[in-house]
């Protein structure tokens, strides 16, 4: 549990970034409240997955937060397997 709130205050700091367009912001909430909510962990970071691998390739995306996603990603894979 202690991986899923370092990977929820990492989104709250894309989420707070205003150089991270709106829509990925959209995202990255979406991405933090599935897994916050979901019962079951595999869903919630299934979810996550897929909510941040949809806005990992946005071209607006500045490479501080690609980065930041990319890495958040990785951690989210780690923890399904």
């Amino acid at each position: 549990m202690a991986d899923v709130q370092k990977i929820v205050s990492l989104l709250d700091s894309l989420i707070e970034d205003t150089s991270v367009p709106r829509n990925v912001r959209a995202a990255l909430t979406n991405a933090k409240q599935k897994l916050q909510t979901a019962e079951d962990a595999a869903t919630g970071i299934s979810g996550a997955i897929y909510a941040l691998d949809e806005v990992s390739n946005d071209i607006n995306l500045p490479m501080h937060a690609r980065t930041m996603i990319w890495n958040l990603l990785s951690e989210l894979e780690s923890m399904k397997s």
